[in-house]
């Protein structure tokens, strides 16, 4: 069981990143919000699941021991599978999906893409008490000392989605004009305007 990487990222799309490890590539699937904090040519951790199904042999990765921990809370869920688990951590972050389920929150659930309410309602019947507020709130927090967030390159994503565009264009967009014109994350805010300007370009020509 492969249960972390550490290594290079090679390429960012919109669904996964390419880590190199010691000459090898590792495609690993992971949430939207972690794609947009990462980026080609940066060194990274991620925290990772191995999935062998009849299908295909997939890797998932998180970069909060929080956010692996919630995956494999809801792999234990009837019915519920690494697709829509990442689908769930790609709408809601750990903190915000432990607190629906505490609160019985069907409906911010059913936002992710693939589950629906009947879902979210077993989610909630199987999962409540099982997931640890506390600990996922103390665990998000080291991470946030150790990987500040960052808000520059939000702040873009924001700008674009008002423009229009969807979410995970923007985020892709965004890690791809940083990484082909060489501009470190977290965004600084003078690199705003730029790296705007850059991903702006690059979803008019369609790249």
């Amino acid at each position: 069981m492969i249960g972390s990487l550490t290594g290079m990222v090679e390429t960012v799309d919109a669904s996964s990143a390419l880590i190199e490890v010691g000459g090898v590539g590792y495609e690993v699937r992971m949430p939207s919000a972690d794609l947009s904090r990462v980026h080609g040519g940066m060194e990274t951790r991620v925290y990772t699941y191995l999935n062998v199904s009849q299908d295909a042999i997939t890797l998932y990765g998180f970069l909060e021991p929080a956010a692996k921990r919630t995956f494999l809370q809801l792999l234990k869920v009837s019915g519920i599978g690494p697709k829509v688990a990442l689908s769930l951590l790609s709408t809601l972050n750990p903190n915000q999906l432990a607190k629906a389920v505490a609160d019985n929150d069907a409906a911010a659930l059913a936002k992710a893409p693939g589950l629906g309410k009947k879902g979210a309602q077993k989610i909630i019947l199987e999962l409540k008490g099982s997931i640890n507020l506390e600990d996922i709130e103390s665990g998000a927090a080291a991470v946030t000392t150790a990987q500040p967030e960052d808000k520059g390159s939000l702040q873009v994503v924001e700008g674009l989605i008002s423009l229009g565009w969807r979410q995970q264009d923007a985020e892709h967009a965004v890690h791809e004009a940083c990484a082909a014109n060489g501009i470190a994350t977290p965004l600084a805010a003078e690199d705003v305007p730029r790296v705007l300007k850059l991903a702006l370009n690059s979803l008019d020509r369609g790249i």
